[in-house]
């Protein structure tokens, strides 16, 4: 265990953080899988931008790699083209 008074703070910050990023990636996952559901072509318009945008702030929050986040919007357009 950690003896000093910035590891211990460290640690509850790094545990705090954990919580958040994992509700984050969670919610933008569920998102995903909605719109790869969807055959709706208006809805899966709307869901898109929103999307795209929830992946750009995990990939600059280093929660994903830039390069997945990229993959899986462009997957995601060609999806929502293709309805």
């Amino acid at each position: 265990m950690a003896n000093h008074k910035s590891a211990l703070k460290r640690i509850r910050s790094n545990d705090a953080k954990r919580v958040l990023n994992k509700y984050q990636h969670k919610t933008t996952r569920t998102y995903i899988k909605r719109l790869k559901e969807t055959t709706d072509k208006a809805e899966a318009e709307k869901l898109l931008p929103q999307v795209s945008s929830m992946l750009d702030k995990l990939a600059k929050k280093n929660i994903i790699h830039a390069n997945k986040a990229s993959n899986i919007k462009s997957k995601l357009t060609q999806k929502v083209n293709a309805l």
